[in-house]
């Protein structure tokens, strides 16, 4: 009877502590949904002219700033390329050098080994 009692509230503790991170994500989700709706509220207010001073339509701000998001986004995706290259390209120097050295020691041995074999064959 005590263990059924003592899994019964670990079932329950479990399913409360489930349902309280449950919870928290909802409660941060919901943040988040406001955050977006204040932002396009936002967007909506506002008026932009064009060049003659006219109030642009909401489908040309909208694609105005669709533009301006879309250059923003490219910006950032050659920076991040730029970055990956230039770790890439490091990678391959550091790994050149490398086979640099080995091949310089290569060559060392060699010239030792030669130099061993003549003064054998000299003896």
């Amino acid at each position: 009877m005590k263990a059924k009692t003592l899994l019964e509230l670990a079932s329950l503790s479990t399913a409360i502590y489930t349902i309280s991170k449950e919870t928290q994500l909802f409660d941060k989700l919901v943040a988040i949904s406001e955050q977006g709706r204040d932002k396009f509220n936002e967007f909506i207010k506002e008026r932009e002219l064009d060049e003659n001073g006219r109030e642009l339509q909401m489908s040309e701000r909208l694609l105005r700033k669709l533009l301006a998001i879309k250059e923003e986004l490219e910006e950032k995706i050659a920076e991040v390329v730029a970055l990956l290259y230039e770790k890439l390209n490091i990678a391959h120097i550091d790994q050149i050098e490398k086979l640099d050295e080995k091949i310089d020691t290569l060559n060392k041995e060699i010239a030792l080994l030669k130099a061993k074999m003549q003064q054998l064959e000299n003896s």
